[in-house]
């Protein structure tokens, strides 16, 4: 899956103007403290700030020091000060967001995933070439020292060809009870669509993004409808816990590669992982984001097996990377390293597993 193509950007000198749409528990732990980072250094304005909530929007405003507070984001998107749009919302409020800021001329970070399906990602996609304009999906793990370091290794080819990865990210006990993380309907998903969104993204991009042939998976609700459950984030609703708590899928990609993913909420398992295991004809990795020190390359190297390990990693806050990339691309006028076709790609898989479990058998392409 290449970069968005048709769209031609425009390099900026001048500071360029942010709007926050969504002010919730995202944008203010990870992406208005970027921000006001890239702001103290003379790259961006905060313009503004939208949400249906005025009063959290209020004190986001004020803490943040933006001038402007909106409780609807169309009158943020009329502001001649708005350069970009950064889209914190939740799942089923990405979309017409997205749609409605390139209509206006803005550029767009959206968080992940990129909407609540593919369909509705493709529309986003195509959004944004009719209007020229950048939309990166916040996919950000890649953006991390150990990722960023594995990448390099793979690109020179210490693995040779990659044909197989585990992915995983599970959860002991770990279901979000604040916002509509239980919410099917408003959500998209569980586990599969909120963590396993990260995981599936950064091993496509160790990979490549090899484009999928096929997808077969399993989800199950085990736990997510039981009342008694310890959970380290306090009780869940069981009458309206309508996602899955555990959901598995293997896909098999045109160049013959195969990826299994895994990701829960709930699981009777050792311990918590997040991590990729990606198995070469020169070499193997495991990329742990939960434990720096686990990160190593596998080789045989003049007759020998020889583990790689990483004891010190550049690169500070994923998050921070990811928003200084969106900026740079604004400001160079390049496309974004996290195009919205890639985003599309992993929810046409997410997609496809919900599909294959529900239907029992394997989704072709």
């Amino acid at each position: 899956m290449m970069y968005s193509e048709g769209v031609d950007v425009v390099a900026t000198s001048k500071p360029v103007g942010i709007a926050i749409i969504g002010s919730g528990g995202i944008a203010q732990a990870v992406h208005l403290p970027a921000y006001e980072k890239l702001r103290d250094e003379g790259k961006i304005d905060i313009v503004a700030v939208a949400d249906i909530n005025e009063a959290t929007a209020k004190t986001v405003a004020k803490k943040y020091q933006i001038p402007q507070v909106f409780t609807d984001y169309h009158d943020l998107l009329g502001l001649d000060a708005v350069d970009a749009v950064d889209i914190c919302t939740p799942n089923y409020v990405h979309m017409q967001p997205t749609v409605d800021a390139f209509a206006a001329g803005k550029h767009v970070l959206v968080e992940k995933p990129i909407a609540l399906n593919a369909v509705q990602g493709a529309a986003m996609v195509d959004a944004g070439k009719k209007a020229g304009k950048i939309l990166q999906v916040g996919l950000n793990t890649r953006f991390s020292g150990a990722p960023q370091a594995m990448k390099r290794f793979i690109e020179s080819g210490k693995l040779g060809e990659v044909y197989y990865a585990r992915a995983h990210a599970l959860r002991r006990r770990g279901v979000p009870t604040w916002g509509v993380f239980t919410d099917k309907a408003k959500q998209g998903g569980g586990p599969l669509i909120d963590i396993g969104v990260h995981i599936l993204d950064l091993t496509l991009w160790l990979m490549g993004y090899p484009e999928p042939h096929s997808v077969s998976g399993q989800s199950y609700r085990k736990f997510g409808n039981r009342s008694g459950i310890f959970n380290n984030w306090g009780p869940w609703d069981p009458e309206n816990f309508t996602v899955e708590d555990f959901a598995v899928g293997q896909i098999k990609f045109k160049n013959g590669a195969t990826v299994t993913l895994e990701a829960s909420f709930v699981a009777n398992i050792a311990k918590e992982e997040f991590s990729t295991n990606l198995f070469g004809t020169e070499g193997g990795i495991l990329l742990d984001l939960h434990d720096n020190n686990n990160n190593r390359i596998y080789r045989e190297e003049e007759g020998t097996l020889t583990d790689t390990l990483f004891p010190t990693l550049p690169g500070g806050s994923s998050h921070e990377g990811e928003i200084r990339a969106f900026v740079q691309s604004i400001v160079d006028g390049v496309p974004s390293q996290v195009p919205g076709e890639q985003g599309v790609m992993v929810s046409q898989i997410l997609d496809a597993i919900y599909a294959s479990s529900e239907a029992g058998k394997e989704i072709i392409f």
